[in-house]
């Protein structure tokens, strides 16, 4: 079962397989989320879930139990 994601502000669709990396969903998707350390500890690719969890999506993974997820970019200009 997929799951559908959406991400802001891109405003872009893709649906993903349970289980697969934020980071990689993303870049399959033609979005740019900035990365450092690609372990969460420097939190460069941090996004915000429709939940309101902030998560390091070079870290997380499409969840099992949802449907449907929309992801919200951070800008942050330094990164």
């Amino acid at each position: 079962m997929s799951v559908c994601i959406h991400f802001l502000p891109d405003d872009v669709t893709i649906d993903a397989e349970p289980g697969e990396p934020l980071l990689k969903v993303a870049a399959r998707a033609g979005v740019f989320i900035p990365t450092g350390c690609l372990m969460g500890s420097c939190h460069a690719c941090e996004v915000e879930l429709d939940d309101g969890e902030s998560v390091c999506s070079c870290i997380s993974a499409v969840p099992l139990e949802r449907s449907r997820l929309t992801v919200n970019l951070y800008a942050d200009p330094t990164w």
